[in-house]
């Protein structure tokens, strides 16, 4: 069993007809995952994938239709947050927002109404959830990894392919990934996945991809040390990234002191996490 994603989900994809969902779904189906229907307005009655999956008008359709709990957005960003809504109100119990370049006033507005529906976010800006041999939503390669005891929470989107493929290497297998995404305004934040891994029975160690910008990490470093018996390898990116210029995510932008590679890898320190300064050093922080 993982982290928020089974093998038995039931996942929906809001924008399925697009080029990045169509291809995305693909990789979702082959590679396991429950998938169970598409949305996309106005092309209600379609199928897809082979005529596998079924395409609705809305999510309300979908979910009634189907029984489809999980939903993942790839839909554009100017209609991602209606998105979002829409699958709060039609049940959906997780989003997963892939899309990225949603204003701040629409986030903050939706992470409101999601809280007060009980809907669990991950994202935006997410490369999804992976749980090798079970189930993956989103666009992280499922080849990368394989079943095992570590969990891995990142906000970065490429260097978590990275970190899973040198674990993978080293012997190593992910209970589940999730990427919380690089924005500055998110859905699940890294205490609440922590919380989660640390409460699975499958998860023993946790591998923490952290970035320059925001406070999230110093967070997570005083929740491990008040309250995590499982052992953490946290890596922190942008260690040389210059003051006020923004590097890779929306988020990762370093204001004075606050929010630089230092600042974060000194928290991590006084918690008794131990930091690696790559991917490749960070299966030698693992215990075996």
């Amino acid at each position: 069993m993982g982290i928020l994603l089974h093998k038995t989900s039931r996942v929906l994809v809001q924008g399925i007809t697009g080029h990045e969902g169509l291809f995305h779904s693909q990789q979702m189906m082959e590679f396991g995952t429950h998938l169970v229907a598409g949305v996309t307005p106005g092309r209600g009655g379609e199928w897809v994938l082979d005529g596998k999956i079924p395409v609705f008008d809305s999510v309300h359709t979908a979910v009634e239709m189907t029984g489809a709990e999980v939903s993942v957005i790839f839909v554009p960003s100017r209609y991602a947050a209606d998105a979002m809504y829409e699958a709060a109100d039609a049940g959906i119990s997780l989003i997963i927002c892939i899309t990225e370049g949603i204003p701040i006033s629409d986030l903050m507005r939706v992470r409101r109404y999601l809280s007060h529906k009980g809907t669990l976010l991950v994202g935006p800006n997410s490369p999804g959830i992976l749980t090798p041999g079970e189930s993956k939503v989103g666009i992280i390669p499922g080849e990368i990894a394989v079943p095992g005891n570590i969990g891995v929470v990142s906000r970065s989107g490429t260097l978590t392919y990275e970190v899973l493929h040198e674990l993978k290497n080293a012997g190593f297998g992910i209970s589940t990934c999730i990427g919380i995404g690089g924005d500055p305004i998110q859905g699940m934040n890294f205490i609440e996945v922590l919380q989660h891994m640390e409460d699975d029975p499958h998860t023993e160690q946790v591998v923490l991809i952290g970035e320059i910008g925001g406070e999230e990490e110093e967070k997570a470093a005083e929740y491990i040390n008040r309250s995590m018996t499982k052992p953490v390898v946290a890596m922190i990116v942008g260690q040389t990234a210059p003051v006020g210029k923004r590097m890779g995510h929306a988020g990762a932008i370093v204001d004075g002191i606050a929010g630089n590679a230092h600042e974060k890898i000194a928290a991590f320190e006084k918690a008794a996490v131990k930091t690696a300064n790559n991917p490749e050093e960070i299966p030698g922080l693992l215990l075996r």
